[in-house]
């Protein structure tokens, strides 16, 4: 789900189970407030996973891309966001950078990164899709449910919405 009713500190205060994710995030996408079911990434310095799935019908979701923190390279960039809204999905949130950052800032579509970079990944196939993951001592599993607002990341295994 993607709009204004949600608030990551209400969220917090109303739902003992929800988890903060502890890092400073940079909000690029067009929509500041998202959420919804998480599909999982893991990869580093290459966003083969992350161009594959944006292809395919978000219905709402969310994907979380662990990128090592890395921001060296960009794993999101306009065509890839054009895309993700094109297929329907809420947002993404990025352990790593992207860029194009003012074409991000158009699109409907939630993007929450830890910077930007001008540089494109390199294609290698490497990654894992659909396997838990860290993220700022939070370890988020496939299909469990994330929010973004101005004030952070949340995730928790349940809806809270």
């Amino acid at each position: 789900m993607s709009g204004t009713g949600i608030s990551t500190p209400d969220l917090t205060d109303d739902h003992a189970g929800a988890r903060a994710l502890e890092l400073q995030w940079r909000n690029f996408g067009g929509i500041a407030a998202f959420g919804g079911a998480a599909v999982t990434v893991k990869c580093f310095e290459d966003n083969s996973l992350v161009k594959s799935l944006v292809q395919e019908p978000g219905e709402g979701r969310v994907i979380v891309v662990d990128g090592g923190g890395s921001l060296r390279r960009a794993l999101l960039g306009d065509m890839l966001g054009a895309d993700a809204v094109k297929n329907g999905w809420a947002g993404l949130v990025i352990r790593g950078a992207v860029r194009d950052v003012d074409e991000l800032a158009t699109m409907a579509l939630g993007v929450k990164a830890l910077g930007c970079c001008p540089r494109k990944t390199d294609k290698r196939g490497e990654g894992q899709q659909d396997v838990p993951v860290s993220i700022g001592g939070v370890i988020i599993s496939p299909g469990d449910y994330v929010y973004a607002d101005n004030n952070g990341v949340i995730a928790s295994p349940e809806p809270l919405l």
